[in-house]
């Protein structure tokens, strides 16, 4: 895919969802940071860029009287953040494709830099309406997807806008092409032994990530409240622990065909329990097969964590998706900073390691290890399902 279109005028879909304060200052720009090299690289070529992107879920977070609550979800949050960034003034269109967007997005100068406004007040977005798209479409010449972040939703604006451009007219980011990059290495090839961490709250969310895995991975190491469904379904005494009952066969049979191929499931020996669902709760240590009855499990234990520690030092390719634990409370989080400690020393001695999007992201941003992995995904939903092989319907629509 080549980015060098000269003097024309580029619609850019981006992923700019990105956290606020109650005062909607950007609270992590990573995202768009994320887009900068891509909109740089459009500037050198004498381009003028225009932005799509979506802000949260208006539609589905409506006003009491179910207007849209523009003030919250407004891209225009978003505007000084990309100038101070790109040391450039960005303008704004306080619609996304009506007359104000069109007006601004014709009289655009090369060299200038427009964002629309949040593709999602639009009803026809997230259905992938094919009038919307074209409308968007509109506003320029060429399209470029670099928004992975959303490339697994067939939106207007993510995959329906890229029919109304030729193949010489439509194109990959450079974020979107890192991301495909560094997913293939992982998944087509790894250098061995090859190590998945998979946390998060339900085995459901990543049945088809774990079955992917036993294709690719030598060492499974399972963590979060997904880990008590394997312990209860092997017989486990799991007190108020998280658990999916409709999954202990699924579960059970994981192990059994990790087993046939060879791949090793790590469960953790020992878990942090709590009375309660609080910060504040009173916490012990137990073995995970005998939690006591009115405790919970909610963080790995110092024997899991150093043995994990372990199997990930020993790796040579590292995937990390989903947190050992409710790392956002200070008392359940030393699990989860454990393993981000050894994916960083691994990487540090040669491993290629991928941190697969969501709270694992969250977790290596807290602790400032971003730079210290190598490569930190921009996607979560996206990442899981191009791990779990489903094709991308923003990418299918590029390539």
């Amino acid at each position: 895919m080549s980015l060098d279109f000269k003097n024309k005028k580029v619609v850019l879909r981006v992923d700019f969802n990105v956290p606020l304060d109650e005062d909607f200052q950007v609270t992590d720009d990573t995202r768009i940071k994320g887009a900068l090299p891509t909109i740089q690289r459009l500037l050198d070529g004498g381009n003028a860029v225009i932005i799509l992107s979506h802000l949260g879920r208006p539609l589905k977070k409506r006003k009491e009287d179910g207007s849209i609550d523009k003030k919250r979800f407004t891209l225009k949050h978003i505007v000084p953040k990309l100038s101070e960034l790109l040391v450039e003034n960005v303008q704004f269109a306080g619609d996304t494709v009506g007359e104000e967007a069109q007006k601004k997005a014709k009289a655009l100068k090369f060299g200038e830099i427009l964002v629309v406004e949040n593709t999602r007040f639009e009803e026809g977005e997230t259905k992938g309406d094919k009038e919307l798209a074209q409308k968007m479409a509109l506003l320029g010449e060429v399209y470029v997807n670099d928004a992975f972040g959303t490339a697994h939703r067939a939106h207007a604006s993510t995959a329906i806008i890229a029919e109304f451009f030729s193949k010489e007219n439509r194109s990959f980011g450079l974020l979107m092409e890192k991301e495909i990059e560094n997913a293939n290495k992982l998944l087509n090839d790894p250098a061995t032994p090859v190590t998945a961490i998979v946390g998060g709250a339900k085995v459901s969310d990543k049945m088809l990530l774990l079955e992917k895995l036993l294709d690719v991975a030598d060492n499974i190491i399972v963590g979060g409240g997904m880990a008590y469904t394997f312990f209860l379904a092997q017989g486990g005494e799991i007190g108020n622990s998280l658990v999916e009952k409709d999954r202990l066969e699924l579960a059970n049979e994981l192990v059994k065909k990790a087993a046939t191929k060879g791949v090793m499931i790590h469960l953790p020996v020992d878990s942090i329990v709590a009375d309660e669902f609080s910060e504040s709760a009173t916490t012990l240590i137990a073995n995970s097969m005998d939690i006591p009855e009115g405790w919970m499990g909610l963080d790995i234990g110092p024997d899991a964590a150093m043995q994990f520690s372990q199997v990930i030092a020993a790796s040579k390719t590292i995937l990390w998706n989903g947190p050992m634990g409710v790392f956002e409370m200070q008392p359940f989080a030393g699990g989860t900073h454990a393993i981000a400690r050894a994916v960083v020393a691994a990487t540090k001695k040669g491993a290629f390691s991928l941190i697969g999007g969501g709270d694992s992201v969250a977790a290596i941003n807290q602790l400032g290890f971003a730079n210290d992995v190598s490569y930190v995904s921009t996607g979560g939903g996206a990442m899981l399902k191009f791990l779990e092989g489903k094709p991308l319907p923003g990418i299918e629509a590029i390539a």
